[in-house]
């Protein structure tokens, strides 16, 4: 009788540590997945933060363009470029087509 209990002791103990050792071993795993997750999303912050740092300066530069769109002087270059509009005072000089 006492050899069979002790078996059995022996046999539960083993059973309970092969268990000790499956969890953990799972635990192991999913430590490792969460750490690439984990890894993954950092990466994907960093660039979003890239991105946002890019929108930032795209909208200072047309905040920029739109100041300037607003000028006296970009008014006047636009009417000249494309509408060829001159000064009253201004002479045009244009260069003859050598065919």
């Amino acid at each position: 009788m006492r050899r069979k209990r002790k078996a059995r002791r022996r046999t539960g103990l083993g059973l309970i540590a092969v268990m000790v050792l499956l969890v953990c071993g799972i635990v192991t795993y999913n430590r490792q997945e969460l750490d690439k997750t984990n890894a993954k999303a950092a990466a994907r912050i960093a660039e979003l933060k890239d991105d946002i740092d890019q929108a930032k300066d795209e909208a200072k530069e047309i905040k920029e363009q739109k100041a300037y769109v607003q000028t006296k002087k970009y008014v006047e270059e636009m009417a000249r470029e494309k509408l060829g509009l001159v000064y009253k005072d201004e002479i045009i000089f244009k260069a003859e087509d050598k065919n």
